[in-house]
């Protein structure tokens, strides 16, 4: 009853919008959407939502955060519960596993006020147990969460063409995908709640050992003479082409519009990989799969923020092999 309860409301709230793209006609017709994390990605997403009519209620642990999406419209409340007081659909983008429970369950969390028939969503890239465990305690609230990590990074969040893995009741779909589409160009329901997650950590392992496989080719390249352009131009018309040769080059002067340009600033955090490929480590052991790969990116990332790394964009990965090459 509660998941047909919900996608009927959502469907009374929506059905009179003849275009979700036009802002300004249709604000007055949609109900507001929380937005709880307004970071490197939350921010452009709460955009998105906003440039699609939804009037936003938003909340963030650093004030600072809210202030772009504040100007825009949106209306900013002090922490998570009072967010859940004010609306039934939420969208949470955090870091790690321990913000999520937090943000959930913690004095000032969502479940604390939640409403009865909710539809919480999460976008952050977690532990897919811990996706389990606030689908749980969200159930014995009476309300509904689903985990709906993404790919594609902050250029992908910006112009709304993120990839978004959806995990949870199959009925609550489509009313989570009126929501998500606003934000992504792919929105693919993955099955039960943490499947999601687990779509993603598989996603951000390969990622990874990509990233670090073209940054070691490209430095070889290098280091044989070859002009980095025309090595990057060579591997993307041949068999080595991947997403972080031809979309994402590493290496310096490369490309534009990418972090590597940019001395490695926004993107995605090497810290932030290596946490993610630290829950493929978990979770690898819990399915007992044999994930060397896996293994060893995880090591040079853990490396990397040791050696200063940390808060730079992943593919500085070639800069750190560089700096170990001239030692």
């Amino acid at each position: 009853m509660l998941t047909l309860s919900l996608v009927s409301r959502f469907k009374r709230h929506t059905r009179d919008i003849p275009d979700r793209k036009v802002s300004t006609r249709s604000m007055a017709s949609k109900t507001p959407v929380g937005f709880i994390g307004l970071g490197n990605m939350g921010n452009p997403m709460a955009k998105n939502l906003l440039k699609n009519g939804y009037p936003i209620i938003a909340t963030d642990v650093f004030p600072e955060s809210c202030k772009e999406v504040q100007e825009l419209g949106a209306q900013i409340v002090d922490n998570p519960a009072d967010v859940a007081d004010k609306v039934d659909r939420i969208i949470t983008m955090l870091p790690s596993s321990p913000n999520v429970v937090d943000v959930y369950t913690g004095p000032n969390g969502i479940l604390k006020k939640v409403k009865k028939g909710s539809l919480l969503i999460d976008s952050s890239t977690i532990d897919p147990s811990v996706s389990k465990d606030m689908a749980g305690a969200a159930e014995k609230m009476g309300a509904v969460f689903m985990d709906a990590p993404v790919s594609g990074g902050v250029g992908a969040a910006s112009s709304a063409k993120l990839t978004f893995m959806v995990g949870g009741a199959e009925e609550e779909f489509t009313a989570a995908k009126e929501l998500l589409s606003c934000m992504g160009a792919n929105v693919v329901y993955c099955g039960q709640v943490g499947t999601g997650q687990a779509a993603k950590i598989c996603n951000n392992m390969l990622l990874a050992i990509g990233m670090i496989g073209t940054s070691e080719t490209m430095n070889l390249g290098i280091r044989l003479g070859l002009d980095p352009k025309l090595l990057a131009k060579i591997l993307n018309m041949s068999s080595g082409r991947c997403w972080s040769s031809d979309t994402y080059n590493p290496v310096p002067g490369v490309m534009e519009g990418v972090p590597s340009g940019n001395n490695y600033q926004g993107g995605f955090g090497t810290q932030l990989m290596a946490k993610d490929l630290g829950l493929a480590q978990n979770t690898a052991t819990n399915t007992k799969s044999p994930v060397p790969l896996g293994s060893l990116a995880h090591q040079i990332y853990r490396m990397m923020c040791a050696r200063g790394y940390a808060n730079k964009d992943f593919s500085s990965v070639f800069q750190f092999l560089r700096e170990e090459d001239s030692q």
